[in-house]
């Protein structure tokens, strides 16, 4: 029988729901298998910049209807949002139930401060950027499509699988500095601000790494995103850890046998009723 891991804070990022690269099957095994104290989705979870009537598959509704579950069992989850989730900005500072949407999140976590946010906000002020923030749009979701079907084509060729966005991204100058860049004025400006941890999402480059300039050191701590790398942030005993989907060597767990079970329509069902009296705005 497989047991929920504890972990204290959970921060995933960059999911894109609603689009052909999201890999939901696999963050729903991740979340079924942790029992967190906090959820913090750090940015386009939902891609409301692509969404489309024609495209929202089942195992997407049920990758909403878990986080919902993990807020009706208590855990504090926190939606911080991103660039192609930036229509829900109007809700900054709304609370329904134990979800809160944010625009970004300061937390004390063992007397130390981390700072969350998505990242867009940084692609107005590195030059160069815009042309890589498109990546994440239409374009990216057509690289990605046409990807696996590469990729389908290479097993049943007994190759292994590779990624082309990876490959481009690794081998194109700007974009190599642009990421460089990005790690380096989120750091900078935690340092300034004192804060010894800054958490963020937006450019796909899950990271862990220690930052240091002339006034001082921060960690600068990335989580990934679930379209390729399928990767999670991850806080217990005191320390930060980068989880990889791919490289867990535990049984997969699967959904619960309660999710499994609904069709899409009673799965739409769930995920909108929502009580008046839990909906609070701090503004």
């Amino acid at each position: 029988m497989n047991i929920k891991r504890k972990v204290e804070v959970v921060v995933i990022s960059d999911v894109h729901l609603g689009t052909y690269g999201c890999h939901a099957k696999q963050l729903l095994t991740y979340l079924e298998s942790i029992n967190p104290k906090t959820l913090i989705l750090n940015g386009d979870i939902i891609d409301i910049w692509q969404f489309s009537k024609r495209y929202f598959p089942k195992s997407h509704l049920k990758v909403i209807k878990k986080i919902m579950d993990f807020a009706a069992q208590g855990v504090d989850v926190v939606y911080i949002t991103g660039n192609h989730d930036e229509m829900l900005r109007k809700f900054t500072d709304t609370k329904i139930g134990n979800i809160s949407i944010v625009n970004k999140l300061v937390m004390e976590i063992d007397n130390k401060k981390a700072w969350f946010f998505h990242g867009d906000v940084f692609d107005a002020s590195i030059q160069n950027a815009k042309w890589i923030a498109k990546l994440g749009g239409y374009g990216y979701d057509l690289l990605i499509l046409i990807n696996r079907l590469v990729n389908w084509a290479l097993v049943n060729m007994g190759k292994e699988k590779f990624s082309l966005s990876k490959k481009i991204k690794n081998s194109v100058k700007q974009a190599v500095k642009y990421i460089s860049d990005f790690e380096d004025v989120a750091s900078d400006l935690a340092i300034e601000k004192g804060y010894d941890y800054v958490v963020c999402g937006h450019i796909h480059q899950p990271k862990m790494l220690i930052k240091k300039n002339k006034n001082g050191e921060t960690t600068y701590l990335n989580s990934g995103d679930w379209v390729e790398n399928f990767t999670a942030l991850e806080y217990q005993f005191k320390r930060w850890k980068l989880y990889s989907y791919k490289d867990d060597k535990r049984t997969p767990f699967f959904a619960d046998s309660e999710l499994k079970e609904m069709d899409f329509k009673e799965l739409v069902a769930a995920i909108t009723i929502l009580n008046p009296d839990d909906i609070k705005a701090s503004r």
